[in-house]
């Protein structure tokens, strides 16, 4: 049984439309979706802005509702009228850790709100539960009495990080967790992740731009491309071999120490529009391989080797 199992879920946000207009088909910011998530597997989902990875994330935790579409975890079929029992299984780790923690409590107040609201702990094993958890994300303890201003950004990546673990969940949706920070934070931040899920037995959706970083940590990999799933893979097969113009580019586009930054090819350097939606492949503007197919008909996932799947009229040679 995977861990969490995803059946053709997607959102259309709706338009406000004047008092006597017509009325307006919404935009669509992500397209029907599936996938699933082994347990104690890391799956990375990649994309660039806009192309509907935080949407998905904020639906499969209960803070967005899905248009269509079904989510699983572990077997059981996400209850939005009891947020609750699935707040113990799956938790967030926001991008910006500042801004996810409320001002005007201390740590500890943050920490504590989801043993009360969750497993409603008595005030004893709440305290004795932060502070095992402080220790975990190697934390001193006397932070738990100061307010979330006073610590640095991956200070307080790491104290969001407890808060998730405090609900002591199955899986962690992990939305770019280490993009506001610099490099050697990072580092730090990204190893812990790992001690954290070889400790707590946890499954990782590890959302990121960051091509280096999804490859080192993910063992699948989704691409995502204008609210569609363009490629899936192995984190090696994905950007050693990829079969989707995309993904291609995404990789040319990543910068690297010692090679000069030029501009991938492409014939246009914008998503389409959204409220307007091109008919065939949504990224067939921008494909040096498209042909009058690409601009027609959608194409679907299919199988590009082993453990390799893309949507492409036209896939790379392998």
């Amino acid at each position: 049984m995977p861990a969490l199992k995803v059946d053709n879920i997607s959102k259309t946000f709706p338009l406000k439309r004047s008092l006597f207009g017509p009325a307006l088909p919404g935009v669509r910011a992500v397209q029907p979706v599936s996938f699933e998530i082994a347990t104690g597997e890391t799956l990375g989902l990649v994309g660039e802005s806009g192309c509907g990875k935080s949407t998905l994330a904020r639906m499969l935790v209960g803070l967005l509702e899905p248009t269509e579409g079904m989510i699983e975890i572990e077997g059981r079929a996400l209850d939005n009228a009891n947020p609750a029992e699935f707040g113990k299984l799956i938790q967030y780790v926001f991008q910006d850790p500042q801004s996810s923690l409320n001002p005007r409590k201390t740590i500890r107040q943050v920490m504590e709100a989801p043993l009360k609201l969750l497993h409603d702990m008595s005030k004893p094993d709440r305290s004795k539960r932060v502070s095992e958890i402080f220790e975990s994300v190697n934390l001193r303890e006397e932070f738990l009495d100061r307010y979330p201003h006073e610590f640095s950004g991956g200070q307080a990546q790491r104290i969001g990080i407890a808060r998730a673990l405090a609900a002591n969940p199955r899986i962690m949706i992990l939305d770019e967790p280490v993009s506001a920070l610099d490099v050697s934070v990072q580092a730090q931040v990204l190893n812990l992740l790992a001690e954290l899920k070889a400790k707590f037995s946890l499954t990782y959706l590890f959302i990121t731009h960051d091509l280096a970083v999804v490859e080192a940590v993910s063992d699948r990999i989704i691409v995502l491309y204008f609210g569609s799933v363009v490629e899936v893979g192995r984190a090696e097969k994905i950007f050693g071999n990829p079969r989707h113009p995309y993904t291609k580019l995404l990789a040319e586009s990543a910068p690297v120490v010692g090679r000069p930054l030029t501009a991938p090819e492409q014939k246009e350097t914008e998503l389409p529009d959204p409220l307007d939606p091109p008919p065939g492949c949504p990224f067939a503007g921008r494909c040096p391989r498209s042909t009058d197919l690409c601009r027609v008909e959608e194409p679907l996932l299919k199988p590009m080797g082993e453990d390799q799947l893309a949507a492409c009229h036209h896939p790379l040679e392998a």
